[in-house]
């Protein structure tokens, strides 16, 4: 109906390119114009000023000879003061700007190693933005962004980094593993020292009270007793100590203690060869 009286609407967002008998014009903005047909005046087309997107997926060989597919995402609008230039100077916009990703990325991704193209990523996109910005700019299009948003490898080839990467991570788990077990080891080793160095302490003082206890007795014995020297009452120390281990064992239903000799008077025995060890030991002092 528009067409009919002459008028044309653009919509937002949009400009229309107006020719008269087939020649460029004007550009048309957003909004209600006047077209008189008749007179020779027609719409060539409409031109979005969106930022519009545009993924180009490029094969290419990295300089470890590792083919990779590189996925690169273009994001970019007309320029309403240029429209003219991006309508009349492109018949495609969206292969023009493929082929410029193509030859950046097939020129910077074979001088790098695989393991730098995942790092330098960054880079590559950067160096295709700078190229496209150079040369799309001068037909009416500005490059809002690029991003390479995927690198993706032979899969055999990411199965055999995955398995080098499985294989390093087992590496240091081993490695801690072996460390936790020597420190184990350690700490087992030094506690077992302590507990022998305590034991020792607790049997030295064991053996000092029963020391100090005997003397006490001996002297208590030979001033309430006299005629009896310190030798009678040791011997009589050692029977009763005697008889009481044997009632020990004799309690106990699984005791495997056995003294050989057997007999009251083979403490006599013991105490005397004790005393000989003594004097033996004193007399080589």
């Amino acid at each position: 109906m528009g067409n009919l009286f002459g008028c044309i609407q653009v919509d937002q967002s949009t400009v229309a390119i107006k020719e008269k008998f087939g020649k460029y014009e004007e550009v048309l903005d957003p909004g209600c114009h006047f077209m008189p047909w008749c007179l020779g005046s027609r719409v060539a087309g409409f031109l979005s000023l969106r930022v519009q997107q545009l993924d180009v997926r490029c094969e290419t060989k990295t300089k470890d000879n590792v083919f990779v597919n590189v996925v690169a995402s273009i994001q970019y609008r007309a320029l309403g003061d240029k429209a003219s230039d991006a309508f009349y100077r492109l018949s495609n916009t969206r292969s023009q700007i493929q082929a410029y990703v193509f030859d950046v990325i097939r020129a910077t991704v074979p001088k790098l190693n695989l393991d730098d193209v995942f790092e330098q990523k960054n880079d590559i996109a950067k160096a295709v933005e700078e190229e496209l910005e150079k040369a799309m700019s001068a037909y009416g299009y500005q490059i809002e962004q690029t991003l390479i948003v995927d690198i993706e490898p032979d899969e055999h080839v990411k199965r055999a980094m995955n398995e080098i990467n499985a294989a390093a991570r087992m590496r240091v788990a081993a490695n801690e593993k072996a460390e936790a077990e020597k420190i184990l080891q350690v700490k087992k080793a030094e506690g077992e020292a302590e507990a022998k160095y305590l034991s020792g302490l607790g049997i030295a003082r064991q053996r000092q009270a029963i020391v100090d206890g005997l003397r006490d007795s001996v002297l208590g014995f030979s001033s309430n007793v006299p005629g009896t020297s310190a030798k009678d009452v040791m011997d009589m120390v050692l029977v009763t100590q005697y008889f009481d281990t044997m009632k020990e064992i004799g309690a106990s239903s699984k005791s495997s203690a056995v003294f050989i000799p057997h007999g009251p008077g083979a403490v006599r025995d013991v105490a005397a060869q004790i005393r000989d060890g003594l004097l033996q030991g004193s007399i080589n002092q």
